[in-house]
């Protein structure tokens, strides 16, 4: 990790809050006290999510530096091109954001609100994401711009110290908890928790988003010095035929969730997560008499671009 020399810019409403979820841990045969949510689908800017802890540190980095732009990447329906949007428009900063594919047809979920903050869409077509990416950085200096490229998922060493704030915030409202589930994307996140609270109480659940989850988390805490060492715990299984796919566990994830405590996941990310978490219950891995935390990282404006999520 490199030497701090300037401050997290601050963005988001902290701390989030940690709610019980009784009636979802009763149905899948936990006890009233077992199991509870961290609501980083609040953290205020942007419609919320886990991004806005990363984009504290990376935006102040920017700011540092005199940015005027910031430049990102991401699917179509990316969250963290979505908050990046919205974090350039706080900080007063031009915004563009490279994304995988063509255009769609329809304007809709973090798409629209991805306009809607005034960022500019780069459409990557088939080309490799860091050649657009440059190519875009280059215009902008010609265009007289200091551009700050922050990179996919808003995922780096400093970056993911946005997360250990999120563990100290875990140990001061919930003490003596277990464990924490969360998605892995781009790993930041995970590695931050596990920075903050050990290897042994976090569990990553895989969505697909990188080709090597493991690896990547491992590669983050490694340059994050005193971060401890120990063996991760990442469930593989949830990915299923792809990262925009949505497998039978995921739906099924998604369905209970909102029927029993009325709380929406999305499809990608924390719709797996989740899957992840009822299929440690169902295995015994998660047991009836320990405290678990499901950390919502967000996503709502990306389920409401996805009609096929009911399997109703």
């Amino acid at each position: 990790m490199a030497d701090m020399s300037w401050a997290p810019l601050r963005l988001g409403s902290w701390p989030t809050p940690v709610e019980p979820m009784p009636r979802l841990g009763a149905a899948i045969g936990l006890g009233p006290d077992d199991l509870w949510i961290k609501r980083d689908d609040l953290t205020g800017l942007g419609a919320g999510g886990n991004k806005v802890r990363k984009l504290e540190y990376l935006c102040g980095q920017a700011a540092a530096l005199g940015a005027t732009a910031l430049i990102t990447s991401g699917a179509a329906q990316s969250n963290h091109a979505r908050i990046t949007a919205a974090a350039a428009a706080r900080m007063g900063v031009k915004c563009t954001l490279v994304l995988w594919g063509s255009a769609p047809s329809a304007m809709e979920g973090n798409h629209l609100l991805d306009v809607l903050a005034g960022a500019e869409l780069v459409w990557a077509g088939d080309e490799p994401m860091d050649a657009v990416i440059s190519r875009t950085s280059d215009q902008l200096r010609e265009q007289g711009e200091a551009p700050f490229v922050v990179p996919y998922g808003g995922s780096s060493p400093d970056s993911a110290r946005g997360y250990i704030d999120c563990a100290t915030e875990l140990l001061d409202q919930l003490p003596g908890f277990d464990r924490v589930v969360v998605a892995v994307g781009s790993g930041g996140t995970m590695a931050g928790l596990v920075a903050g609270l050990g290897p042994e109480r976090v569990v990553g659940v895989d969505t697909g988003a990188v080709a090597d989850a493991g690896a990547t988390v491992t590669g983050l805490l490694a340059a994050m010095p005193g971060a401890p060492s120990g063996e991760l715990r990442i469930l593989g299984e949830y990915v299923g035929e792809g990262y925009s796919t949505i497998g039978p566990a995921t739906r099924a994830a998604l369905e209970t969730t909102a029927r029993t405590e009325g709380i929406f996941l999305d499809p990608i990310y924390t719709g797996r997560a989740m899957a992840g978490l009822l299929g440690q219950v169902e295995s015994g891995a998660i047991a009836a008499g320990t405290k678990t935390v499901f950390l919502h990282t967000g996503g709502l404006p990306g389920l409401l671009a996805r009609t096929d999520v009911l399997s109703l």
